[in-house]
């Protein structure tokens, strides 16, 4: 009997499984849309109708693009795939808030071992409540089966994004000023940024499972580590209509001190003092458990703070009522100054107890 042909399938790529991840992830998709989104899913590329940037006088395009990184190892190990599209989002809308920019679309890209309709779903369902919570729409996406190269569970995930902003609102180093005052925002925890050292930390070094009950952070391990991330577009964006803001800074890998140093410019330094918050347990957890110095953490970790923004002093007040009306924690963690030393950041003190 001669040997039959080679097929897609015999050599691990299922199209089938594929149409039926695409038919049940719709309706989220659905729900994470604009009025500008024309068509639906399903097309080879997303349209959004450019007239709505009429408005603007000389508009600017920002673009952003990310992934989540090792913190998809939790999700696979938990079998848990409905929250790591909103980190997802996070990562990449709240780059493009920093400059000022609204975010309006996302695309993202799912790739897989081998296709799991539901999983693949549950994955774009976490992806869509992102861009809900981020003001913008899913317009589309790609789901790639590559066997061989992953293994059957295993997954990752990106996706880029778009937003607009007038030229002349265009945020960064060259409005900061002497005197600002740098008001910092709650994260809600590890958000997507230095899993690596905390999976070693953890679980290598420390052995702990993920559904490890941990008092201290009233939860299991796996609950606290698979936490999305928190998404400040809409925060920010309404700071920016409510008072004068200067910048942002989105605080992902590198830490606090190197992301805000992005953003302040030559001559001036901005001094944050760490004895005005608290941050939470895991982040105590991770350094114990690893013996990780302070400076280790500091610039792996965000520390218990996601997002900055640096206002002129008469903003403050008004700034952070808009925060507080908006459910978001935030505080004045301090000033900039002109600079005496190398750093553009010093941090100063130490956490609060």
């Amino acid at each position: 009997m001669p040997e039959s042909g080679s097929t897609y399938a015999a050599a691990g790529v299922d199209i089938e499984a594929g149409d039926r991840a695409v038919e049940l992830m719709k309706e989220w998709v659905k729900k994470a849309s604009r009025p500008e989104v024309v068509g639906g899913l399903g097309g080879f590329a997303g349209l959004f109708d450019a007239s709505a940037l009429a408005r603007y006088q000389r508009p600017l395009l920002a673009s952003a693009t990310d992934g989540v990184g090792t913190k998809v190892d939790i999700a696979r190990r938990m079998g848990v795939y409905d929250t790591i599209g909103r980190d997802l989002v996070g990562m990449v809308v709240d780059d493009l808030v920093v400059c000022g920019a609204e975010p309006l679309f996302m695309t993202d890209y799912i790739c897989v071992g081998k296709v799991y309709p539901e999983r693949v779903a549950a994955i774009v369902k976490g992806i869509a409540e992102g861009c809900t919570l981020a003001g913008c729409a899913l317009v589309g996406g790609e789901t790639a089966e590559h066997p061989g190269l992953l293994g059957a569970d295993d997954f990752d995930v990106a996706g880029a994004g778009t937003g607009v902003v007038e030229a002349d609102r265009v945020l960064g180093a060259d409005r900061i000023r002497t005197g600002d005052a740098v008001i910092a925002m709650a994260s809600s925890g590890l958000h997507s940024n230095g899993y690596s050292l905390v999976r070693h930390v953890l679980f290598d070094r420390a052995g702990w499972a993920l559904d490890r009950e941990v008092p201290e952070l009233g939860r299991t391990l796996g609950e606290e580590l698979l936490e999305p991330t928190r998404i400040y577009s809409l925060d920010c964006l309404a700071l920016t209509r409510t008072t004068e803001v200067h910048a942002f800074s989105h605080i992902t890998g590198g830490g606090l001190a190197n992301n805000l140093a992005r953003v302040i410019p030559e001559g001036l330094r901005a001094v944050v003092d760490r004895s005005t918050w608290t941050p939470g347990a895991i982040f105590e957890l991770v350094g114990q458990a690893g013996s990780v110095e302070r400076l280790e953490l500091e610039k792996t970790l965000n520390m218990g703070v996601g997002m900055m923004a640096i206002v002129p002093a008469d903003s403050v007040d008004v700034a952070l009522t808009t925060l507080a009306d908006r459910g978001v924690d935030a505080w004045v963690s301090g000033e900039v100054t002109e600079r005496t030393a190398p750093e553009a950041v010093t941090l100063t003190g130490d956490h609060a107890s």
